[in-house]
């Protein structure tokens, strides 16, 4: 057993939605999240920026004693989790957007898939995009401007709203029928992408696969938290705690990271 606590980072607040699948699957284990909104969005920058980032976060989180550490960021794993795992010994958890469920069980042979440009443009994403989806039209869009959007809490803003439609348009032409979040920040989209979407437009995104994920390396490594004390949970923003805060709906403790 250990009551070492998580360590969750993300370029911004998004990765909170994964945090949420996390506390609720394991409601005993500590955490701490820590949010780089100074550097969001991570998309559009460079592959060694953005690992520069991720070992900056990543060594933040072990001098407070995590005892695994999720990337929640898409553009974050897809650039940057192979030389974290080079780098470290602590068992790291990645993100990618969720194509093979939406590849297998597609009916009109279309999906589409809603992603920063950093996530869309890197290696592992046309790997996994090639291995599973080489058969079907794919239908891919760079969601610029809406991880700006949430950190500056303009989430259900008629602004996002109306850029939401630019960005399905050409995949509703080619009538898709599975929508793929390649974002941690856009499972808070989904009240809105529901009331521009048909009903038969399955949304998908990662937060419950990475928290069954989490789980399952936790045991296979005796890292569970077995005790049923009440978990603590940290979250540091180095961005507008308020949006955070927002985002999160708890008492956790909040606070301001000048990192």
């Amino acid at each position: 057993m250990s009551t070492q606590p998580i360590g969750i980072f993300d370029s911004g607040v998004g990765g909170t939605s994964i945090w949420k699948e996390l506390h609720s699957l394991l409601p005993f284990e500590n955490t701490i999240y820590l949010a780089d909104s100074k550097h969001a969005p991570y998309g559009p920058k460079g592959r060694d920026r953005i690992i520069e980032l991720c070992l900056k976060n990543t060594e933040y989180l072990l001098s407070q004693n995590c005892k695994l550490i999720i990337v929640a960021c898409n553009t974050a794993t897809t650039n940057a989790i192979k030389v974290l795992r080079e780098h470290y010994k602590v068992p790291f958890i990645g993100i990618e957007p969720a194509i093979k469920p939406a590849a297998l069980n597609t009916k009109t042979n279309a999906i589409g898939i809603l992603a920063t440009k950093g996530t869309l443009s890197s290696e592992l994403f046309h790997k996994t995009s090639s291995t599973f989806a080489s058969n079907i039209n794919v239908i891919e869009q760079i969601g610029e401007g809406i991880v700006e959007l949430i950190e500056s809490g303009k989430l259900n803003s008629e602004e996002m709203e109306a850029l939401l439609k630019i960005y399905l348009k050409p995949m509703l032409v080619a009538e898709i029928d599975y929508l793929v979040l390649g974002c941690t920040h856009y499972p808070y989209l989904i009240p809105t992408l529901n009331n521009i979407l048909p009903k038969n437009v399955k949304i998908i995104d990662s937060g419950e696969a990475v928290a069954k994920q989490t789980k399952a390396i936790l045991s296979k490594n005796n890292l569970l938290n077995l005790s049923k004390i009440k978990s603590e949970n940290v979250f540091y923003s180095n961005g507008n705690i308020k949006i955070l805060k927002q985002l999160i709906e708890t008492k956790a403790t909040v606070h301001f990271l000048d990192f």
